[in-house]
């Protein structure tokens, strides 16, 4: 399947904001954004923050790559998840950022398995990861209230997830998953609110986006 495979670190100056892509990185000094500033990359990042002000659909557009940058999807898949929001009960998107938040590898980062989204997918592919104590490795694979991910008994010992796992507190995770009884597990407690979503993304400019 196609996926990004170039730096991600390029992905967080293009939108001028921290996306927390590259893990423990993006708490260090060593973030590009805290030593570089939010100039786009390139060597005409400069001048591409000297013109005017984006507006309409300008505004839109940088709004929806946010978003696909944040949870790693692509174009297509993204398409896929606003039409099922929009087809579902409620605020269209509200609906949007409540499917991406449960997707199987943004469940895997939130619990504190992983130190960014990436790595949790990864994680993901590679059958690390148990759903109600059976093996799943579908990123994409929705998550939903009751739900128990945990960390296969033979893969508890991996430095990388262990590591997360111990510094998970310091991050903080949101209140619709908590840790559970047993060993590097957690249970899914509710879906989604908007409140445990990324207060930085405007919904409402991609489903202004979409229906044009």
């Amino acid at each position: 399947m196609a996926r990004y495979r170039g730096a991600v670190c390029r992905l967080c100056r293009r939108e001028g904001a921290k996306l927390f892509l590259k893990g423990d990185r993006c708490y260090k000094p060593s973030c590009p954004i805290e030593k570089r500033g939010t100039q786009p990359p390139g060597q005409h990042g400069n001048s591409m923050r000297r013109g005017k002000a984006l507006q309409g659909y300008g505004l839109q557009l940088r709004e929806k790559q946010k978003v696909k940058r944040i949870y790693f999807v692509l174009e297509g898949q993204f398409r896929n998840y606003f039409e099922r929001a929009a087809r579902m009960k409620g605020i269209t998107g509200e609906n949007l950022l409540s499917l991406l938040e449960r997707r199987l590898d943004n469940a895997v980062y939130r619990a504190g398995f992983s130190t960014s989204r990436r790595q949790a997918r990864q994680l993901v592919n590679h059958g690390h990861v148990e759903v109600n104590g059976r093996k799943v490795d579908i990123p994409s694979f929705q998550v939903k209230p009751g739900d128990t991910v945990g960390v296969k008994e033979s893969s508890r010992k991996n430095a990388h997830i262990e590591g997360a796992w111990q510094t998970a507190g310091g991050r903080g995770r949101p209140a619709w998953i908590a840790p559970a009884d047993g060993e590097m597990s957690a249970r899914v407690v509710t879906t989604p609110a908007r409140g445990d979503i990324d207060r930085s993304i405007n919904e409402q400019l991609i489903v202004e986006l979409y229906s044009k």
